[in-house]
């Protein structure tokens, strides 16, 4: 037989020891939690408590590490589940099978999480490697249903373990890398709701005036309807047509972007999908590109900004082709939302100082989810490399 690899790929400078494998319940005692009957009785909560009643959303919410719980659990609902007065590691066995938890506050467990007393690992390291580990536990389903999880699975899986100082420093390492993590969401989350506040206020509403304007402009915008400022038709493509490494950007009816060694045209255009997430899938485009027969092109622009236009489809027109689409079974659009679209416009210099401020947003935007997923890229390579 092979012998079993006794120290990960990539290690931290000074640390040689093979790691030691063995089952995790001699690394700790697990326990299932326990939940109160029925869980839906109010006698078992109580806003003032100072313990928290800890739910499967909280897990997605935080992101697997517990600082607050909005629902508290009652002095008689404590006696019917278990509660934990410190940080504890705990793996969700329900719903988002498989989930580690670090968990900081009070907390009453209910029985659909385990719980790991008394660990003699460090609880990041083993939160880490439970993340990594979290796809394999489906060789404990059947085919199509749920994986059912308990103590005596979880506690019969050999682990990999180095020294403790070892543990300490890869924990060390991932839970600065998760901190980068968190903080790119968090930013882009930020950038995010700030545009969409930004997109609510600097487009006019039926006073013709917008709540914030660029300093020096003050003049009423204009109504006009899309049709008098800009062509729309649609492509001739099937999306089968799409092959692999074309040549040219194929626009289909989804954010995804095909490719094609043909192309359709050379222009300058605003692309908008017919069918499916209408209102909400917006492509600009510069160049050379094959559409499909059931996205809409918005092109020769007269007297009016193409990223302005971008950002008014993005700020009003789901609202507009919904409330078209009220009678229709599933929606979509047709040419007439296009043309017959009323849209409030302001002079063109005032357009290109708002279509050039929501193409700089969009790109922090971009940048900033681009660095996010290099970051959980470089996560998912480390986890691979530094345990085994």
């Amino acid at each position: 037989m092979k012998d079993e690899k006794k120290a990960p790929k990539l290690r931290f400078k000074g640390f040689t020891d093979d790691w030691e494998q063995c089952k995790l319940k001699n690394k700790a005692e697990i326990v299932r939690g326990a939940s109160p009957r029925p869980i839906s009785n109010p006698k078992w909560f109580d806003d003032n408590s100072n313990v928290g009643w800890l739910r499967i959303s909280d897990v997605t919410e935080q992101r697997g590490r517990i600082h607050h719980l909005s629902q508290r659990i009652s002095k008689a609902g404590q006696s019917k589940t278990r509660v934990i007065t410190e940080p504890h590691l705990l793996l969700s066995i329900a719903a988002t099978v498989g989930s580690p938890v670090i968990n900081y506050v009070n907390t009453g467990v209910h029985d659909g999480f385990l719980i790991f007393l008394n660990p003699t690992f460090d609880k990041e390291f083993m939160f880490q490697w439970l993340l990594m580990f979290k796809p394999y536990w489906n060789k404990y389903g059947q085919p199509g249903s749920q994986v059912n999880l308990n103590s005596d699975i979880v506690g019969n899986q050999s682990v990999a373990f180095p020294t403790m100082s070892e543990q300490e420093r890869i924990a060390d390492f991932f839970s600065k890398l998760d901190t980068a993590i968190t903080l790119h969401e968090e930013k882009k989350r930020q950038l995010e709701h700030l545009k969409s506040a930004l997109l609510q206020k600097m487009f006019a509403d039926k006073s013709g005036y917008p709540a914030v304007r660029f300093e020096g402009f003050s003049n009423e915008w204009e109504h006009c309807k899309l049709g008098n400022v800009a062509d729309i038709t649609t492509g001739s493509r099937n999306h089968q047509d799409s092959v692999t490494d074309g040549k040219y950007p194929f626009f289909v009816r989804s954010d995804k972007v095909e490719r094609l060694n043909e192309y359709d045209f050379d222009t300058k255009a605003i692309l908008v999908p017919g069918d499916g997430r209408i209102g909400e899938i917006f492509h600009y485009y510069n160049g050379k590109f094959a559409l499909h027969q059931r996205v809409y092109k918005v092109d020769n622009f007269n007297g009016i900004n193409e990223l302005f236009l971008l950002g008014l489809f993005k700020y009003s027109f789901k609202e507009h082709a919904l409330r078209l689409n009220a009678q229709g079974t599933v929606p979509s659009l047709r040419l007439p939302m296009f043309t017959n679209w009323s849209i409030s416009v302001p002079m063109i210099t005032e357009q290109e100082r708002i279509g050039v401020f929501f193409q700089k947003l969009d790109r922090t935007i971009s940048l900033y989810d681009h660095k996010l997923e290099l970051l959980k890229k470089v996560k998912r390579s480390m986890l691979q490399a530094m345990f085994i």
